[in-house]
């Protein structure tokens, strides 16, 4: 016969088991959420926090890309982002100046440049919609890409829609700034000396250049955020990015 203190024994033990195996699972499973978290950064950092900081850096960005190239001479002065002529219409440039209408030419140029200035203070809702949608899994494989994965996210989830919300904006800027009338200038004056007319879509051209200026300085700003401390100016940023530096650091010793 089986004794009562057999079978309690028994009993306590499959307990015991029991526990253990319910803690081996929450501490592996503990351990592999710290190890995500640990992969892209301190493990102190929450998933809300990635995703809150990332949005941060981009919400810096854009407002100070934004911001610095829609006011006068934001495009015309910088020599990074500053419109000229397009490529194909070059020859017509240096044609025209050759004979003496280097004034006009000069006009078109400024006004390109001030109808990007224009267009760009019109952005920011698209980019502030596409940082609001910005997931878990998008914010991590920012702070695990390269120096510009927050421009390029944010290049790839917006571009379809600026460019067709910047078209009749740009459309519309060109021609309070004269730029459709200058460039039509330029051309109707060239084509006086040369039999091959030249046709140019203006707007989709100073369009293109517009967001080409503006992403170039949204990577800029993500750039000062990642490498420079002091760039850093929220509570947030400064915890995620100085996590991140902290891993990278780890990682080149």
């Amino acid at each position: 016969m089986v004794s009562v203190v057999n079978v309690k024994s028994k009993i306590s033990m499959k307990k015991i088991i029991s526990f253990s195996a319910v803690v081996l699972f929450c501490l592996t499973g503990c351990d592999t959420a710290k190890n995500i978290l640990s992969s892209v950064g301190n493990s102190s950092l929450t998933n809300d926090e990635v995703v809150q900081g990332l949005k941060e850096a981009l919400k810096v960005g854009t407002d100070s890309s934004t911001h610095l190239l829609s006011l006068t001479d934001g495009f015309y002065k910088d020599i990074a982002v500053k419109i000229l002529m397009p490529p194909e219409a070059q020859k017509v440039e240096k044609t025209l100046r050759d004979v003496g209408f280097g004034s006009v030419v000069d006009k078109s140029v400024l006004s390109m440049n001030r109808a990007a200035e224009d267009a760009s203070q019109y952005v920011g809702n698209i980019f502030l919609n596409a940082i609001k949608q910005m997931s878990i899994q998008d914010a991590f494989g920012i702070l695990r890409g390269g120096n510009f994965a927050a421009t390029d996210y944010l290049k790839q989830k917006t571009t379809p829609e600026l460019v067709t919300a910047f078209t009749p904006v740009i459309s519309k800027s060109l021609a309070n700034t004269n730029a459709t009338k200058y460039w039509k200038d330029v051309f109707s004056v060239y084509n006086r000396f040369s039999s091959t007319p030249v046709n140019t879509d203006l707007t989709g051209y100073v369009t293109q250049k517009t967001l080409d200026g503006l992403f170039y300085h949204i990577g800029l700003e993500e750039q000062k955020i990642r490498k420079d401390p002091a760039a850093r100016v929220t509570d947030i940023l400064k915890k995620v990015f100085a996590s991140q530096n902290q891993q990278a650091n780890a990682g080149i010793k």
